[in-house]
């Protein structure tokens, strides 16, 4: 099995990436510099497992070359997963990139990483509800810690494509569940 690590510049890749593979990588936030991409090993349940640490893109739509290496890995083959690593305090800006995945029917796993940067800002985000929504697992991170490292792991074997149509259907029914709670909580 092969896993992407994918996800904007300066959301943790390469520190999730140190955490899976046990290497020591450097990491540079400098123009041009991860454009080329890690790779290393992980054991899980016997099986060896290779990791791939992605040079970071805002969407599969590259403007510059290191985008263009990331579309190109992602689309070296069907078979592969994607973690798909959001800073959980813009996710609406990683949520953009992890919905192309999801179009393009990737096995996806999101790791809402940074997670006490978020809460340092007030913002909370229920990972179960967008779970829900996504149809895929959702795992709250603060990668530098090592929080929620064994749980993304155990969960990538619930990472599965999901169909854009049920992921719609899913929120409608998340929204007119929750606006019934709303008004029943009114009356």
């Amino acid at each position: 099995m092969k896993i992407l690590l994918m996800g904007h510049p300066n959301v943790g890749k390469s520190v999730f990436f140190n955490r899976l593979t046990g290497a020591n990588v450097t990491e540079s936030n400098y123009p041009g510099t991860t454009v080329d991409y890690t790779k290393g090993w992980m054991k899980i349940e016997g099986e060896d497992i290779e990791i791939v640490d992605v040079p970071g893109t805002f969407s599969l739509d590259p403007k510059d070359r290191a985008e263009e290496v990331a579309v190109a890995m992602l689309h070296e083959g069907k078979d592969i997963k994607v973690i798909s690593v959001i800073d959980a305090s813009k996710i609406e800006r990683g949520l953009y990139l992890a919905m192309e995945i999801i179009e393009e029917g990737y096995s996806l796993v999101i790791a809402l990483n940074m997670r006490d940067v978020a809460a340092d800002k007030n913002i909370e985000i229920d990972a179960d509800r967008l779970e829900q929504i996504l149809g895929i697992p959702v795992v709250s991170t603060v990668a530098i810690a090592g929080e929620g490292i064994k749980e993304l792991v155990s969960r990538l074997k619930d990472a599965k494509p999901v169909n854009v149509e049920d992921i719609i259907a899913n929120a409608t029914n998340a929204s007119n569940t929750k606006s019934a709670a709303d008004a029943g909580g009114a009356a």
